[in-house]
Order: C-alpha cells, then structure tokens, then sequence
C-alpha cells in the first residue's frame, strides 16, 4: 500500500489507517488495499504492475505464492501478470531470522491512464 501511495505523492498508510483507531481494528488487508488503490485511481493514476518481495524464514511461500499473487491482482485491478510475488530469507540473521516477525518489500509502476 505504502509503495502505491508514495508514487501516487499521497499519505502513507499509517496516515489513511491509524492503528490508533478502531475502526481500523481486525481490518483485512485486502480491503484496505482496494481502498488505497480507489484513492491512487481519484488522484488520476492506474497500477501498471507490483513486485512484491516477502522476506521470512517461515512459513514456507512457495506453495501460496500464486494465491497471494492472484489476491494481489484483483485489489489492484490488473492482470495476475502485472504482479509478481517473491519470498527470501535472511539465512538466519535479524527479527525476520530469528522467527519474529515478517517484512515485505514492494516496487510499483503507476501511469496516467
């Protein structure tokens, strides 16, 4: 969401979803993310496409990537091959090697339709 949000110049997330908030509070993630892509089509600009990278030791991706990828696609509105889905490891090393936690990396294209 951040990476559609920052090329688009608007708000981050925390911004537009407060975790302070309860309305916010159990919120799926998809929701907000279709949300956030309505907001990026207001402000004049379309997905072209999205690399995601999701870095963790566990759980295993491999088998849930081509899910991820489909869900990913339809909050953006685009095509599956418009997104990409990745997962790395950190070989052990900081929160995400140690099991506590996950991060995710994200790059997008947005154009003027």
């Amino acid at each position: 969401m951040d990476a559609l949000l920052g090329a688009a110049g608007l708000d981050d997330i925390g911004a537009l979803f407060p975790d302070d908030d309860p309305a916010y509070a159990g919120a799926s993630s998809l929701a907000l993310l279709r949300e956030v892509t309505a907001r990026v089509r207001a402000a004049g600009w379309e997905v072209g496409n999205a690399d995601v990278t999701v870095v963790c030791e566990r759980p295993r991706l491999a088998d849930h990537r081509a899910a991820m990828r489909t869900c990913l696609a339809e909050a953006l509105g685009v095509s599956g091959d418009a997104i990409a889905v990745k997962a790395t490891t950190t070989e052990g090393m900081g929160f995400e090697g140690r099991g506590e936690g996950i991060a995710a990396l994200a790059v997008c294209l947005l154009r003027r339709p």
